[in-house]
């Protein structure tokens, strides 16, 4: 079983720039799949990004509206996924959160529902 702990929210101002970080345990990633998820007040948890691993298989994926300003990648270490978030929005607060599934096809998904390790979530808030 994979252990998720995120860090690295807080408050930025419209415009900013914040890099969340996800820090894994319990296993190496080459063989599972790190999704970024968030949650605003009221509204459901939707898909930011995804990275998928295994021996032959490399894919990213990024919800429209952060494509261009979000970037995601592995560490050097390998067990740590990091959000690279630019040009950041009000739209864009919420609570982030990191999940993993194991790698099961060349293709991440966005779809929260097929993951079943998740962290406990860390606040991003941009101000206007």
């Amino acid at each position: 079983q994979l252990q998720l702990v995120e860090s690295g929210g807080g408050l930025v101002q419209s415009g900013g720039s914040l890099t969340l970080s996800c820090a894994t345990s319990g296993s190496t990633l080459d063989y599972w799949t790190i999704g970024w998820f968030r949650q605003a007040p009221g509204k459901e948890r939707e898909g930011v990004s995804c990275i998928s691993s295994s021996p032959g298989i490399s894919h990213i994926d990024y919800e429209a509206s952060v494509k261009g300003r979000f970037t995601i990648s592995k560490g050097s270490a390998k067990n740590t996924v990091y959000l690279q978030m630019n040009s950041l929005k009000p739209e864009d607060t919420a609570v982030y959160y990191c999940a993993a599934r194991p790698t099961v096809a060349a293709l991440c998904t966005l779809r929260a529902e097929l993951y079943f390790s998740w962290g406990r979530g860390t606040q991003v808030t941009v101000s206007s």
